[in-house]
């Protein structure tokens, strides 16, 4: 985690060592977890996750000092699971390879939830929209790195502004599922790694890798 992470977090009042206390620790992670993505960040009480949890409220501010921090703690260390994967061009079918890593990248937003809270976290606090501007610059930075050592084997078009590339493929992946949310389709991810890949490679490249890697 950066040190902007854990300022984030900040110093928790209480850190358990007993296995029962530890127990009820994170059954106030769970139950905020479920909260939040249920009810809405602002919508959701410290008391109402301590209930939810079947703990006393004071029992909430024993390990947490308010709810924000409980937010920052279950986002420790998973930022990144909300930006877009890094596309590993040369390691097999870009196509197929690219697929999977959004198809995980799905399961663990799935998974947490949290996806559903986080603009409505960033729109007001300043703090973790600084933290997530930075870590999308950093994996802006590896994916046009990316780019620019397959533009110089020359296998990408040759006209392409790399920069914007690797922005569009941020975009592209962070916002499905809002076209999820507004198709009420599932996302196809091997269709979303096409049109990536379309966007990259001219048709012949991308016929002479995938037959390579047959």
């Amino acid at each position: 985690m950066s040190e902007k992470e854990d300022l984030l977090v900040g110093e928790f009042p209480f850190i358990p060592r007993q296995v029962r206390a530890q127990q009820k620790r994170e059954a106030l992670l769970e139950s905020g977890q479920a909260l939040f993505t249920l009810n809405g960040y602002e919508q959701t009480t410290a008391k109402e996750i301590a209930a939810h949890a079947g703990v006393a409220t004071g029992t909430f501010y024993r390990y947490f000092s308010d709810k924000r921090q409980l937010l920052m703690a279950l986002l420790e260390d998973k930022i990144d699971n909300f930006l877009a994967p890094e596309p590993h061009w040369f390691s097999s079918n870009p196509e197929s390879v690219l697929a999977s890593l959004l198809e995980v990248r799905a399961r663990r937003l799935q998974q947490s939830g949290l996806y559903r809270v986080l603009p409505e976290i960033l729109s007001k606090d300043m703090e973790l929209a600084e933290v997530m501007k930075e870590a999308r610059l950093k994996i802006h930075e590896r994916i046009l790195f990316g780019l620019k050592q397959i533009n110089e084997k020359g296998l990408t078009w040759n006209d392409l502004d790399l920069d914007t590339v690797a922005w569009s493929i941020m975009v592209l992946v962070e916002n499905g599922h809002e076209k999820e949310k507004q198709s009420g389709n599932r996302v196809n991810y091997s269709e979303m790694a096409k049109v990536i890949c379309r966007m990259v490679f001219p048709p012949d490249i991308l016929e002479q890798l995938q037959n390579h890697n047959e």
